[in-house]
Order: C-alpha cells, then structure tokens, then sequence
C-alpha cells in the first residue's frame, strides 16, 4: 500500500482504471509512451505502462496479463516459468523463446479465453494498437472481424470472482496501448459505456518534482552533494521541464551522467536536450564585458535613438543574467528576452535588431526575420509553423520552426506584427508564455534561447471618432510625448481593438519607442551611407568618386529635407542620386567592349 506521498504523485490514468476495473472490461489508452512513478519496496522508482499495469493487477489479485504486439507477438508478464506453463495450459498457448506468434483472428480467440476465464484474474494488453492496421478507416475483411469481434466482446464479458480469491468482482480487462484514441477505427466504442478511453496526461509539477528527486541523486551517483543544492537542483530540474515527459527527464538525467553535467548546473542538460547544444553563447566568458559596450556599440549602429538604445540595453542585461520573467516559476523556458520595437518608419528599429544579434551572437547569421504582412491571410499559421498531417506542405515543416530548430540561439525578428491575421497572436502568446511551440509534425521546437522581438508602426497615426486617418505624432513634438501617445495607441490596439490584454501582460514594461529622426541627425545618417556607397562603388566597379563641397552640401540638404522615411528614405535617395547613375556610367564606359562588369 503506497504512502501519502506516493499516492499523491501516483498518475491519474492507475487511479481510473484501478476505480474501473469493476464496471469496464476494456480500455484505450493513449500517449503511452512514457514512464511513470510506481512504489516499489525501496520506494518511488520510474515504469513504463506495462509494468505499471502489472503492478496495479498483482494488488488486485490478478496472476498475471499477457500482452501482444504484431512484432513479437504474445508474451506473459510478469515473466515466470509457472507464469507461462499457467498459461500455456488454460489458454492453450504454445510459446518459443517466451513468445508466440499469432494472427488476428487467433488473437480474437484468445481474447475470448482472457475475458471469460472464471479461474483466475487476468488480463490482456495489446500494445502498438496504432500499428495493427495500415489504416483505421480502410480495414481488410480479417481486420473488421477482429475489430467487430472485440466490440461485440466488450459487450458481452461479464465480471468474475475467481475461487479462492478476496475483493471485488471484477472484469478480466482487454487494454489497447494506442498513440492516439484515433488510431482505431472511430466506431470502435462509438456510443459505448463498456470501453472506456484515457488519454495519459503530461506529468504535473508535483509528479516532475518527485521524479527530480529520483533522478538528481543518479547524477550524483557517489558524490557528495549538499542538501541546499540538491533542492536547488530539484527546484530547477521539475520547473524547467514542463510539458515533458518523465522518459525526457530519465534521458536528461542519462545525458548529464554521460556529460558529467553536475546537478549544480542541471539546466545544462535541460538545455542540450532540448537545443542541442551543451555550451551556451548567454554563458560565454566575454557576454557580460560585450553586454558592458553595448549601449556604445548600439548607439554608433543606430543614430538619434539614445532613450531607445538605454532601455534596450537594460532589457538585453536583464536577459543575460537570466532574470528575464524570473518572477514566473517557469521563467527558464520563456525566451531570453522579448521587445516590443515601436516608433516611425524608418527610424532604427530593424537596424538594431541586426545590431543586437551581432552583440550577442558574434555575426548577423542568427537573425531570423519574418515580415507579418505576409501571414495576413487566415491560414497563413500553416506557413510559419507547418501543415497539418493530410494537408500540402505537411512533412515541410514551418517556418519559423524548422528555423529555430536549425538555429535556437537567434533574435526572431517579427516585423510589422499588427499585420499578422489575429489567429497568429495565440501562437505568439504561447511563445511568450511557454517558450515553445508545437508544429504541424507534433515536433516541439524551444525558444528559451532567442530573443524575440516585435516591431511595429501602431500610434504614429491613429483613427478618430469618423473613421479617418490621422497623424497622433510628429517630428516636432519633444520623445516624452512621442513615448506617451505611442504606449497608449498600442496598449489601446491590443486591449479593445484585439481584445488580447494578454498579450501585453507577457510583453510586460519591454515596449520601446523610437523617435523621429530629427535634422541633425539626418545628417550623421546621410553621412555615414554615403560613406559606404563611396565605399562600395570603389570595391565593386572601380570607381573612386570625390563630391566637391558644393555638390556635396546640394546633396545632403536634398536627402535629408523629407524625412518622412527616416533613414531608409536618406538611403534610397542616395542610391538613386549617387550609386547607380555611378553604375550606370561605368556601364556606359565599357558598353563598347561588349561587357559591363
């Protein structure tokens, strides 16, 4: 008989069937495929289903189940010579090395034995149900009758009080091991009270904690660990893994013993399962003397956003010390950091996006962009995160997904979200909250490496009580009433607009507000490309180009007059004056050798 403590992280599913067991003759379980807490005499230690089963029916009475699959065939758990010799004899059973290969309808027949045998109490599970059939929905004639045959079994079975024997009566059960309930066909039970489905749920915090406890002593194995950081580790490993399984924390164990992770640093191990990747760039020796030059660094990048470019920084600090969210209990599965870029076109917000990826991660490589106004369209999630199965595109994967599975430390650009069709903002929400998401394939890919970052052009302009478009901000008025009206126009959007609070309380106090660009920085900007066309006219055509002054002052007041566009405008228009007509005339130079280069 379990304690207190071991019945309270006992898994629901043993509670049901053992309350069942005296009005159901069948069960379907699904999301078998995991280990659970059982008591043993030395106390907690972790089972598959089978011999949690086994367990559960050897308290009840019962001598022994017998389980089947099409690849082994029959086999007697638990294993004993008597076991199988009681078998062989009442069910008429012929076994070679501890199994016996049948077919289905040699299976109905056994099934048959099980349920009304009226000696002893035993049952029979039919594990890899889901690989019976090519499929459940287009069965063979010998698929029918079996399915047929067990309906009709589940119907008519009776339980049964075996002499010599104590308790309840009780049936002797068929117990089908599934993926998915939908793996057998969907009439199967359809309308029946006598077959029962149950779907295993994930393990709960308290079950993840008790199974933490198991498993850091393993990593520990003969060294000596002290008590506080044993429940350091404990603490760390049951709130890091949530929505995994209990075989994924036995393999994180298993991973930290083969990579002598310690228990003091179990969210390595946490991290290389999930990622990949034992070393982390957010470890790395020089990310807090990089993070130390970065408002410097950023602000060379990004002109005229000193205010932006201050809270940016003081969110990045946050996000290497892992401080991110750190008031959630699950904090280290949230993203590294998240930011809300909000201001004018133009202005620096993708600038400093590129600028924080080359901060944090040494290149650009790792900047994943993804322009919102191309999911606009209802069913455009199927793109970002993968087809369902049946559908087109389905074994292509997302996205977004198949990109952060390739690259986890990133900075996930999504630009313009408030162009992204609403349905989408769950899947934010959930990347926000969970730090993971799930794709068309069941495949779970994890954020809690990437910073992710929105950027938006909401409350520049805004519509008034008729409908009408109209500026909220402009160039002249000072960044505090710019920050102000900005916040508010988006707070607005999100609150009564969407109705989606929810998704500024995970984006938090992290909204950061660019300003216009103002004339003399224009200048700066204006300089600054100009210098890199030069640059680049010179490395790419051969084509060194000096500006007299004259030209050089008609040319700078011509970009930098209607900045409408910010920087991107200066840009476009110092392209279109200077680097191409360069290109255009180099062409025209070469154009009667035959060639332009």
């Amino acid at each position: 008989m379990a304690d207190a403590a071991e019945a309270a992280v006992q898994p629901k599913w043993i509670e049901d069937i053992d309350r069942l067991l005296a009005i159901r003759p069948q069960f379907v379980l699904s999301n078998i495929r995991d280990r659970f807490l059982t008591p043993t005499q030395s106390g907690l230690s972790l089972a598959s289903v089978i011999p949690c089963l086994c367990a559960l029916c050897a308290g009840k009475g019962f001598k022994f189940l017998l389980s089947y699959d099409r690849v082994d065939g029959i086999k007697v758990y638990p294993y004993t010579p008597e076991n199988q010799n009681e078998a062989s004899a009442r069910l008429s059973l012929k076994f070679s090395s501890g199994a016996m290969e049948v077919n289905l309808a040699t299976l109905l027949d056994k099934a048959r034995l099980v349920a009304g045998n009226r000696e002893i109490r035993i049952g029979l599970i039919i594990d890899y149900a889901s690989r019976l059939t090519a499929g459940p929905q287009s069965l063979s004639a010998d698929e029918l009758v079996f399915f047929s045959g067990l309906e009709k079994l589940a119907n008519s079975a009776m339980p049964v009080m075996p002499r010599d024997t104590k308790g309840d009566w009780l049936f002797n059960p068929i117990i089908w091991m599934t993926n998915r309930v939908q793996d057998l066909p969907s009439w199967y039970g359809l309308d029946s009270e006598r077959i029962h489905s149950l779907e295993i749920a994930r393990p709960s915090y308290g079950q993840r904690q008790a199974a933490a406890r198991l498993l850091v002593r393993r990593i520990a194995g003969q060294a000596t660990v002290s008590p506080e950081t044993t429940l350091a580790a404990v603490r760390t490993f049951s709130e890091s893994t949530d929505g995994l399984t209990l075989q994924a924390m036995s393999d994180i164990s298993q991973l930290a013993v083969h990579q002598k992770i310690p228990p003091n640093a179990i969210d390595d191990a946490i991290r290389a399962f999930k990622v990949g990747n034992v070393r982390s760039p957010w470890k790395a020796p020089d990310m807090r003397e990089r993070i130390a030059t970065a408002p410097q660094l950023l602000a060379d990048r990004v002109k005229g956003q000193q205010q932006s470019v201050v809270k940016t920084v003081d969110i990045l600090t946050r996000s290497v010390m892992g401080l991110t969210g750190a008031q959630a209990r699950t904090s280290g599965m949230r993203p590294r950091g998240v930011l809300f870029f909000a201001g004018p076109t133009g202005v620096g917000k993708t600038e400093l996006a590129k600028a924080l990826t080359a901060l944090l991660f040494g290149d650009e490589e790792s900047y994943l962009r993804f322009d919102m106004s191309e999911f606009s369209a209802e069913h455009s999630e199927a793109r970002l995160l993968g087809a369902p199965p049946g559908y087109v595109g389905y074994d292509a994967g997302g996205e977004l997904t198949n990109r952060i599975r390739q690259k986890p430390f990133s900075v996930v650009l999504f630009d313009e979200i408030e162009k992204a069709h609403p349905r989408l903002l769950d899947k934010f929400l959930q990347i926000l909250e969970d730090g993971r998401l799930t794709d068309g394939r069941g495949e779970t890919v994890y954020f809690s490496e990437s910073v992710i970052i929105f950027t938006s052009n909401l409350g520049i302009f805004v519509t008034d009580k008729s409908g009408e478009r109209i500026q909220n901000v402009s160039p002249e008025d000072p960044y505090e009433v710019v920050e102000t009206r900005v916040r508010g126009a988006i707070l607005d959007y999100f609150k009564y607009q969407l109705s989606r609070p929810e998704i500024l309380n995970r984006i938090g106090d992290n909204i950061v507000v660019f300003n216009f660009i103002q004339p003399d920085v224009a200048i700066q900007i204006f300089d600054g490309q100009l210098r890199n066309v030069l640059r680049r006219v010179s490395e790419e055509h051969g084509i060194s180009l000096a500006l007299p002054d004259r030209v050089m002052a008609k040319l700078r007041e011509w970009c930098c007059t209607d900045l409408s566009n910010g920087g991107r405008g200066i840009g476009n228009r110092i392209r279109d004056d200077v680097h191409q007509p360069a290109v255009a005339r180099r062409c025209s130079r070469v154009a009667l050798n035959g060639a332009c280069h």
